[in-house]
């Protein structure tokens, strides 16, 4: 409950009851006790705890405890305790007045309270139980915005992790493909060998030789063409070919010995020789 916001005609008979009654319940725990001034820190204890308590209901203080509010049984349980000393000091000083009279003085001020407070207390107000629904509400709101302020930071969280995690693999594949550049750039330019399906390349003109006498010991000069030398053709190719343009194979060898120096005389020869064979049939 709220501060009382209703003004009542109880309230100042509360509070001038309630100042009396703390003046009394002093004095007479300080005289029962027989403790001197320093007996005034107990009762001065006791009627703050009292008082405490009336301001507490006054407030509308809930203290829940197995389902009840704890402030109340406070205040009755600490009238009852202030009572009763007040009635065994009338009783210690054998005056019964005192010990009929002195109880009735707080027990007289929590029952004007009481009334007080239900005289302040708005009748629209939300009843403790309403009130006590409503905060169950309010926590629970309270409890999901909190999850989801959790939630998203999580996310958020994943999210940073991921664009992390793109932007280490696009770094990645950006320096392989600037590294497989440069080595594109520095590779050597590589000539593509002549293949089966290319056409073969046919020469423009047949090399003439012009034959030599037989005495000479000069070797003819072997006529070949740019193309034929780009061709490198193999020993028993050159055989083949001078076979067919020499009759005799001693001009055949020395012109295939002239355009590759670097072969063996005889077996420069025994090509030539097996080339005649498979023209003629026979070795020469």
């Amino acid at each position: 409950m709220d501060f009382p916001r209703l003004r009542t005609p109880l309230l100042l008979p509360a509070t001038l009851l309630s100042g009396a009654s703390l003046a009394w319940t002093t004095w007479s725990l300080v005289d029962l006790l027989g403790a001197g001034p320093i007996g005034v820190t107990v009762a001065a204890g006791a009627d703050v705890i009292w008082a405490s308590v009336i301001l507490a209901e006054a407030r509308g203080v809930h203290v829940p405890i197995r389902g009840r509010n704890l402030v109340p049984i406070i205040g009755w349980v600490t009238l009852v305790a202030v009572a009763a000393l007040l009635a065994w000091h009338g009783i210690e000083r054998d005056v019964p007045a005192m010990a009929v009279g002195g109880p009735f003085l707080p027990l007289g001020t929590k029952a004007l309270w009481l009334m007080a407070l239900a005289d302040m207390r708005d009748p629209s107000a939300l009843t403790d139980d309403e009130r006590a629904r409503l905060a169950a509400l309010e926590r629970g709101m309270r409890f999901e915005e909190a999850e989801h302020r959790i939630g998203l930071r999580r996310r958020e969280m994943d999210a940073e992790r991921l664009l992390a995690d793109v932007s280490v693999d696009f770094e990645i594949e950006l320096a392989r493909q600037d590294k497989g550049r440069e080595l594109a750039r520095r590779a050597p330019i590589a000539i593509a060998p002549i293949t089966p399906e290319q056409p073969p390349i046919t020469p423009i003109a047949a090399p003439i030789a012009t034959e030599q006498p037989q005495g000479s010991e000069r070797p003819e000069p072997g006529v070949t063409s740019p193309i034929a030398d780009r061709e490198q053709k193999s020993i028993a190719d050159l055989a083949r070919d001078h076979v067919a343009i020499h009759p005799t194979n001693p001009p055949a060898t020395k012109a295939i010995c002239s355009l590759r120096p670097d072969a063996d005389p005889d077996s420069v020869a025994a090509a030539v020789r097996r080339a005649r064979a498979k023209m003629t049939g026979g070795y020469n």
